[in-house]
Formats: C-alpha cells, sequence, structure tokens
C-alpha cells in the first residue's frame, strides 16, 4: 500500500480506484482495513500494483 501511494499519490489511487479510503481523510491503516473485509477492492488494487511492478525497470 505505502509503495502504491508513494508512486501514485492518494489522489491518482482514487482515480484509478474510485474507493471512499482513497478519496476521504485517506492514510495506509484505513485503506489496509477497507481491503481486508472487501475482496472486489483488494482484487482491483492488487492488480493495480502488479501492473506497478511489472513496469519498473529490474534493478
Amino acid at each position: 500500500m505505502t509503495r502504491l501511494a508513494d508512486r501514485y499519490g492518494w489522489e491518482g489511487l482514487a482515480r484509478r480506484v474510485p474507493i471512499r479510503c482513497f478519496q476521504y481523510d485517506p492514510s495506509v491503516s484505513s485503506s489496509l482495513k477497507f481491503l481486508r473485509k472487501a475482496p472486489w477492492a483488494r482484487a482491483k488494487v492488487e492488480a493495480l500494483y502488479i501492473a506497478l511492478v511489472r513496469d519498473e525497470p529490474a534493478t
């Protein structure tokens, strides 16, 4: 979650995955709490993370 927030920012995350925990008073802890309860949202965020990792250059 921190890697996504660092890369896209909370506004960017909210545009890519429009869920309240990214739009209103976002934090890593509130996002993780919500994503544990919402499999549909977790799947979208996981897909975004996989795309982020895949597109980063190898070090």
